[in-house]
């Protein structure tokens, strides 16, 4: 497997060990009731994971992390992605909410919060969507006013995961409304059961059930001004922070739903037979596995290489998470739609758990980032790379044979267009 290449031999004994974890102590009954709405959250999971010390896995030591690095954190959620986006997402909120606390909360947020949620004690969720927001996240219309020694806190989010079930959410709240849109926000922490906190709505979704995603208000809730995560209008800093673990774990995510989408399809592809032969003898089944191997490798090769540059602060970091994000959801949604097809009509029964993975994985390509705003992301970056490179590689447009007449290359349009005949 191409994961095992990417990984070193202190990787590959975690993604066993989470490998392990996810064949003898996940039961095929969790997913089953979670996918019929009948299991709000799956605390207990959370809480297994945290026994075992796979949460927050790239967090230090001191505060229960295992101080490993993305490309260790990739490998083990593609372990977990198998059993599908929701439980995916409660694996990965404690590395998204941990991003914040690990790296701008005071030491007093970490003990209380940060702690105890890595050793599953303690489940969180991120609040950060709005009604009216969707991808603009600095229209955020939800406002915390200081008073003294406290903020209070009005407004709403939506399509929050844990709304139900979460012990406490880390919430953006415009706290600088007239001020710069990069510094009107602010990152606070409030506790579920504080008064003016409540679960509204919990959605009916097409797919990524059980994990109790609901819509939350805040009604006058007052909160310590101590619970403010960073400095005051920090937020659209550390919300940058928070976007890469969003979309690695997404991505990494996606690459266990389709390897197990593809690995149900392809032992099918074994077993069934047709005109007396075994329809992966036939090339309409069988290129469709050889084209779904292909692209999950490709999606796990840019996912790592991603890992590698957040881990090194490198300035690509921002385009690769996001192309990471971008072609591995892709990926997972093409390959769960080839993985139905190579199944069949049975495939489109629950009889098969085919049907289930395409619900989740078009999610994938909507949350952390619609996949059209990686593609902004990705291509404001790259110009931006490209043409500020203060030592460029060879400019190949000098090498065609009549490069040389500058005539002929045309950028601006001639006067007598631009003005009308």
């Amino acid at each position: 497997m191409l994961q095992d290449v990417l990984l070193n031999d202190e990787e590959r004994k975690l993604k066993q060990e989470v490998r392990e974890f996810v064949k003898n102590e996940v039961p095929s009954d969790l997913l089953k009731k979670m996918d019929r709405d009948e299991i709000t959250y799956p605390k207990e999971f959370v809480e297994a994971l945290g026994k075992r010390n796979l949460l927050g896995l790239r967090f230090s030591k001191k505060y229960g992390g295992r101080g490993l690095p993305w490309t260790a954190e990739i490998a083990a959620h593609e372990e977990i992605g198998v059993l599908g986006m929701a439980l995916g997402c409660a694996f990965a909120m404690p590395s998204i909410v941990g991003e914040a606390l690990h790296g701008f909360a005071s030491e007093e947020l970490k003990e209380k919060f940060l702690k105890p949620m890595l050793k599953g004690e303690l489940v969180s969720a991120e609040a950060l969507t709005e009604p009216r927001g969707g991808s603009d996240f600095f229209g955020a219309t939800t406002v915390a006013k200081l008073d003294g020694d406290h903020f209070m806190v009005k407004g709403q989010k939506r399509f929050v995961v844990a709304a139900s079930g979460a012990d406490f959410f880390v919430v953006y709240c415009k706290t600088n409304p007239e001020g710069n849109p990069r510094e009107r926000i602010s990152l606070i922490l409030i506790e579920a059961d504080r008064e003016g906190v409540e679960a509204k709505h919990l959605y009916n979704l097409l797919g990524t059930r059980g994990g109790g995603t609901g819509r939350l208000i805040f009604k006058d809730v007052r909160v310590p001004a101590s619970n403010l995560i960073g400095q005051l209008n920090q937020g659209a800093l550390i919300f940058n922070s928070m976007m890469v673990p969003e979309r690695l774990t997404s991505a990494g995510g996606a690459l266990g739903l389709a390897r197990a989408a593809l690995e149900v399809a392809t032992r099918y592809s074994n077993r069934r037979y047709t005109f007396g032969r075994k329809i992966r003898d036939y090339q309409a089944i069988s290129f469709k596995v050889a084209d779904g191997i292909t692209q999950l490798d490709a999606a796990r090769a840019i996912t790592h290489a991603a890992g590698k540059a957040a881990d090194e602060g490198l300035t690509s970091a921002r385009r690769l998470v996001s192309e990471a994000k971008k072609f591995a959801t892709d990926m997972c949604w093409e390959v769960c739609n080839q993985s139905m097809r190579i199944i069949g009509g049975i495939g489109y029964t629950n009889v098969f758990p085919i049907e289930k993975m395409v619900r989740d994985s078009r999610l994938a390509q909507i949350w952390t980032g619609t996949n059209e705003i990686m593609s902004l992301l990705i291509q404001h970056e790259y110009y931006k790379e490209l043409l500020n490179d203060p030592n460029p590689p060879r400019i190949s447009e000098e090498d065609a044979e009549e490069s040389h007449l500058e005539d002929e290359k045309v950028y601006e349009d001639d006067e007598m267009w631009t003005k009308g005949w």
